[in-house]
């Protein structure tokens, strides 16, 4: 009889159009987990910020972190998916220091293919002028940090797949 173990509680990072909102759902229905939409722990005044293409400041991120990372705590043990673009390893020790199991997905690609990307997207806050900004905040995982990186290109399934193999070979 094989050990059923515990499901990771998953932050599917990346900087603005890697997919995370589609991606995240996919990947939480593989592991059979609840998916929840980054986004949405947002205060109404960072998405205002967005909207009108002004990059957030950590003042501003630390109450969503904090958002976050309390639904992630709260998942301990039973398995989660969340969005966040956790580009800095800072956010991602916010995280963890309200979830420290955590484990992260970081969704990587070229930048051209993520441009085209988010220019396709419909009803989305995050303009594509923002972009730069976002490549330019972003720390890769480190060596010490607990996650895998995903390439983005080819479909939804297929990065959620690779995703769903790369965390398997987390343990």
């Amino acid at each position: 009889m094989q050990e059923r173990r515990t499901p990771h509680v998953v932050v599917v990072m990346g900087v603005a159009g890697t997919g995370k909102t589609t991606i995240g759902p996919l990947l939480a229905d593989r592991l059979g987990v609840p998916y929840a939409e980054g986004d949405d722990f947002h205060p109404p005044a960072n998405i205002r910020k967005m909207s009108s293409g002004t990059p957030l400041t950590d003042d501003d991120r630390w109450p969503w972190l904090d958002a976050i990372g309390s639904w992630a705590h709260g998942r301990a043990g039973l398995g989660g998916v969340v969005s966040s673009s956790a580009l800095k390893r800072g956010y991602r020790d916010r995280l963890r220091a309200a979830a420290p199991d955590v484990v992260f997905v970081h969704l990587t690609g070229d930048r051209a293919l993520i441009e085209d990307r988010m220019s396709h997207r419909q009803g989305h806050f995050m303009p594509t002028a923002l972009l730069d900004s976002q490549f330019a905040t972003l720390q890769p995982l480190g060596a010490d940090e607990a996650g895998v990186a995903v390439d983005v290109a080819g479909s939804p399934d297929d990065i959620a797949d690779r995703a769903v193999e790369a965390l398997g070979r987390l343990g």
